[in-house]
């Protein structure tokens, strides 16, 4: 994004382990923001352009997956996020729209620095640089323990577990204790709110956070 264009609208993240409940949150919160007139724009990663979901498809569902090392899906991630970044929420956030991320950066701090062991400077030095200067004013954690995260997982019938959701018990505690450090490291733009709460208590709670930041 060029240094004289300043964004208008807000980006705003959503984070924590699989089953945490994310998607259902953005959709609600999208719908909230609509019914008071904001412009919102819903985007996930990795995917969200059509270079995005082709790497979606090698990081979470190719048969081949397993064998990925730490660096090439940190790589990978970081590859999906520059061209969402570039292609769709810039260029958002210049018309003035409220950004909603299901993932961004921080994602690739816990998953690949923290729970994949990568050293925290190449991750941070890739993550700025895929990036830029666009970093969310809001990032919500929504926070599960991890027999929460992997019964629910069991519980999306429908669904065939990809790459991450296969994970081990160990794999998720280590996801959510990074997410919980990163948050008291950024008090300031990171806020955690407890998942096992119910889908409406959790709605009401992300809207006081959200309100503040868009007002």
């Amino acid at each position: 994004m060029p240094a004289k264009e300043t964004p208008l609208g807000k980006l705003i993240s959503f984070e924590g382990a699989e089953g945490s409940g994310k998607s259902t949150q953005i959709a609600r919160l999208a719908k909230r923001l609509a019914k008071h007139k904001h412009d919102v724009l819903s985007v996930r990663e990795p995917g969200g352009t059509e270079i995005g979901e082709q790497v979606r498809n090698i990081i979470v569902h190719n048969s081949s997956g397993d064998e990925m090392c730490a660096e090439t899906e940190l790589l990978l991630f970081a590859a999906a996020r520059a061209q969402l970044v570039r292609e769709v929420i810039a260029p958002a956030l210049l018309k003035g729209t409220i950004v909603l991320s299901d993932r961004f950066m921080d994602s690739s701090t816990v998953y690949q620095g923290i729970a994949r062991n990568l050293a925290a400077d190449p991750v941070s030095m890739i993550n700025t640089f895929a990036v830029g200067e666009v970093m969310p004013a809001l990032t919500v954690v929504l926070d599960v323990p991890p027999s929460v995260s992997k019964k629910r997982i069991r519980q999306r019938a429908s669904d065939v577990p990809d790459r991450m959701e296969r994970e081990n018990i160990d794999f998720f505690t280590k996801v959510r204790n990074g997410y919980l450090l990163l948050a008291k490291s950024l008090p300031d733009r990171i806020v955690v709110i407890k998942g096992t709460l119910s889908e409406l208590e959790i709605e009401r709670e992300i809207w006081k956070v959200v309100k503040k930041t868009i007002a």
